[in-house]
């Protein structure tokens, strides 16, 4: 064999004892990082067949590919070649609103528009509220509202795919996660480990949406977990003889009930709270304060009446809000290079300009209510998507005091 060929080349497959190359998992991942080499030290890649149909999206590396090791043999040989795979297709996006519509949400005025803000900006949101009142519709038909991921985010998303096994469907090429664990999940399962490590749930739905229904119900240790991703955007797991680093910068939508119950200020339907007012706290008690701190919404959805159910009235589509969403994101990006959510701090006074008359509201709201200087910033960052949306310059009072009513407490019993 040529040994400057050797040189030329990564080899990268499972071997069998027939000979026969078998697909790896990671391959994407494993191009990816070849592909971060500097032009001229780059190498061909030799992958088996599907393994190399994953690599082959990224156009900055030569991708061969070898069905069996007599192949590769031949192609080191002088003379010799291996086959060339061509380029994927990955220009053709299907429809991002091709999910779950929000039309078929009935009523939930507050909560839709919500739903709105949080895509706008990329805010995380959690929606508080009894059994039945569409808060996991409404988190389902969440990634139907955002844009396609750019080509980056799509090929670090399916990087990530790759690593636990899942193969990369075309249909749903650049379309953003959404990944919904069971709350008895993990910390591990959530926010990754095993040796080696491995990615868990947050980086699965990196670029994407990670939904968490019944979120007290969620072990204590598995929540506090996510309190360093919210904010960093990715997790970094240390072992002994290793440490891995997985991006995780999801968008987080969570849902629980206001009480053990589920029924705390469903009265107006005619069901009542069972529950104990220290019942209830202790309930509510099992989110802590830093955790809800950095979830930036949090908003009441209540029962909806029966004439609202049956109402034929036309609601919204999913693809008008996601034009709005789209524009609002368009400016941001115009402005920022980011979503108003991934400000720093040093970036929300440069960005989340405010009236004289705003100026002075929210210093009011700030020491009335007790906030934190994180809980202040958020609402300035709510505040800036809602008058993106509006195409509004400087944030004005309006705004702002919508953004206050984003961060309203969880219910509380009586006492």
């Amino acid at each position: 064999m040529d040994a400057a060929k050797l040189a030329t080349c990564e080899f990268a497959g499972e071997l069998s004892l027939t000979g026969e190359l078998r697909p790896i998992r990671g391959a994407l991942a494993l191009a990816l990082a070849a592909s971060q080499v500097p032009e001229g030290q780059r190498r061909t890649l030799v992958l088996p067949p599907s393994s190399a149909a994953e690599a082959a999206r990224i156009t900055q590396l030569d991708v061969r590919v070898a069905h069996h090791l007599r192949d590769v043999v031949a192609a080191m040989r002088p003379g010799g070649h291996l086959e060339h795979l061509p380029r994927a297709e990955g220009a053709a996006v299907a429809p991002h609103c091709s999910g779950p519509d929000l039309a078929d949400v009935r009523g939930q005025t507050l909560a839709r528009r919500a739903l709105e803000v949080a895509a706008a900006g990329g805010h995380s949101i959690l929606l508080v509220g009894p059994p039945g009142s569409g808060k996991s519709m409404l988190a389902q038909r969440l990634p139907g509202l955002l844009p396609p991921m750019s080509e980056a985010e799509a090929l670090a998303s399916a990087a990530i795919q790759g690593l636990v096994g899942a193969h990369l469907e075309p249909a749903a090429w650049r379309h953003r996660p959404l990944r919904a664990p069971h709350h008895s999940a993990s910390a591990v399962a959530l926010v990754g480990g095993g040796s080696p490590p491995r990615p868990g749930e947050i980086s699965l739905a990196h670029a994407g949406v990670l939904f968490l229904d019944e979120l007290p119900e969620f072990q204590r240790t598995a929540l506090e977990a996510l309190r360093e991703p919210l904010e960093s955007g990715a997790v970094t797991i240390s072992r002994a003889g290793r440490q891995a680093r997985f991006p995780a910068a999801f968008q987080l939508v969570a849902a629980m009930n206001p009480c053990p119950c589920g029924w705390l200020g469903g009265a107006s339907l005619g069901r009542h709270c069972r529950c104990t007012p220290e019942s209830v706290r202790r309930y509510q008690a099992r989110l802590s304060g830093p955790l809800l701190d950095r979830i930036d919404m949090q908003v009441e959805v209540p029962a909806v009446p029966p004439e609202e159910l049956l109402s034929p009235r036309p609601q919204e589509s999913s693809a008008d809000v996601a034009q709005r969403v789209a524009q609002a994101r368009a400016r941001q990006w115009a402005r920022q290079q980011g979503t108003n959510a991934a400000l720093a701090a040093g970036q929300v006074d440069a960005h989340c300009q405010l009236t004289p008359a705003a100026r002075a509201f929210v210093q009011a709201a700030a020491q009335r209510l007790g906030w934190s200087g994180r809980s202040l910033h958020r609402v300035l960052k709510l505040a800036r998507t809602i008058a993106d949306l509006a195409e509004a310059g400087p944030v004005d009072v309006a705004q702002l005091a919508e953004a206050i009513q984003y961060r309203r407490a969880l219910p509380e019993g009586a006492g």
